[in-house]
């Protein structure tokens, strides 16, 4: 089997089995070339993904309709361009997660993904003008390094960082939590188009994917994944926020946090990280230092 087939394959069975990398390498170990998917037995094939029997039936019969469709081309239709695992385009950092996308969905300049420096900035969705006058001055000195800024896409802190990013004149990335056919919030549409255009859009969920809650935090390890460190701005105590600058903590991520006033409850956040070792910050060139070490 050559390496196309092999890619076609995966390629088939991500699209109907859309998991993490870990969740298909015992299949992998099993069957490297994905050569004998149709003839394992259901009975093994559930035990290999701990999943049901029914599951694994209906998994094996959909990938025999999808295994003959070619779907780097039906990819391709929709610029979209899917970056397996072992591709040389697949960020390394991706790898170290525990949890590593199988699949990277992109559209746009695919060059971005190629640039080391990366750094996130994530918020309240319901951030104040204080997170866009603060990302407003944070970001000048990180895009004459030339960062690339990451983000996901959600109303309030997301859209911020990446129209402020744009306007200043650099580049920034968004980690979707769908499928590239569905973007999410619908708001951000026009956002996402000019994005697709100038920028790059990314997601592990093949285009069909619709929004579900469970998604999002999976999302979010991923900008966190990529990233050199990660900026919060506003945010208050139990929020999504909180939770992907915990993950960036247990990958080794810089934590940089905005402080902000006491009287706001979005600031609970970003002060409660700061107690955990987050470095509180109020201009970029303190993240350059930091990141420069």
């Amino acid at each position: 089997m050559n390496n196309n087939q092999f890619i076609n394959r995966l390629l088939a069975l991500h699209y109907v089995f859309p998991v993490p990398l870990n969740k298909l390498q015992p299949l992998l170990e099993y069957d490297p070339k994905l050569a004998d998917l149709e003839e394992i037995s259901p009975h093994f094939l559930s035990k290999l993904f701990k999943i049901s029997l029914e599951r694994a039936i209906k998994l094996q019969k959909m990938f025999r309709e999808f295994v003959e469709t070619p779907m780097r081309q039906m990819y391709e239709k929709h610029s979209i361009t899917p970056i397996l695992f072992s591709d040389p385009n697949y960020p390394k950092s991706l790898l170290d997660l525990y949890d590593p996308p199988t699949v990277i969905y992109v559209k746009g300049r695919l060059e971005l993904l190629a640039n080391s420096k990366k750094i996130a900035i994530i918020g309240s969705r319901e951030a104040t003008s204080y997170s866009a006058e603060s990302i407003k001055v944070i970001l000048p000195p990180l895009i004459n390094e030339e960062y690339v800024i990451i983000s996901g896409l959600a109303k309030g802190a997301d859209t911020l960082a990446h129209q402020i990013t744009m306007s200043l004149g650099g580049n920034t990335i968004a980690v979707l939590g769908t499928g590239l056919f569905h973007v999410y919030p619908k708001q951000n549409l026009k956002l996402a188009n000019e994005m697709e255009k100038n920028q790059l859009l990314l997601t592990e969920y093949p285009p069909y994917i619709t929004p579900q809650k469970w998604n999002f935090p999976m999302r979010n390890r991923i900008i966190s994944g990529l990233s050199k460190g990660v900026i919060i701005t506003e945010a208050t105590k139990k929020s999504g926020t909180v939770s992907t600058m915990e993950h960036a903590l247990e990958n080794g991520k810089e934590i940089f946090a905005i402080p902000g006033s006491i009287h706001s409850p979005l600031s609970i956040g970003p002060h409660l990280l700061i107690l955990e070792g987050a470095k509180p910050v109020w201009n970029g060139h303190q993240i350059l230092e930091e990141l420069n070490k």
